[in-house]
């Protein structure tokens, strides 16, 4: 019998991951996350809960793209116009 080592979010504990660096990676953008959507929250409060999780969770993971786009390079923003919407 084989032993695998597995590594789970401590903010996601449905995924699990082989590699701890991965795994960690992965905790930092649902913190990111996290604190995103409480800005937009307050920022638009009009927002529903889904919303601001929603575009949370997309800010997070695309955090190089907005970082290049608030250090006046906004034409970095276009990488994701173009890109394929994600999957529902």
């Amino acid at each position: 019998m084989a032993v695998e080592v597995v590594y789970r979010s401590s903010r996601d504990l449905e995924r699990l991951f082989m590699d701890k660096a991965e795994a960690d990676r992965h905790d930092k953008m649902l913190e990111l996350a996290e604190l995103l959507a409480e800005v937009l929250q307050k920022a638009v409060p009009s927002l529903s809960e889904q919303q601001v999780e929603e575009a949370g969770i997309y800010m997070a993971k695309n955090r190089d793209v907005f970082a290049r786009a608030f250090k006046n390079q906004p034409d970095a923003l276009t990488e994701l116009l173009s890109a394929p919407a994600p999957a529902e």
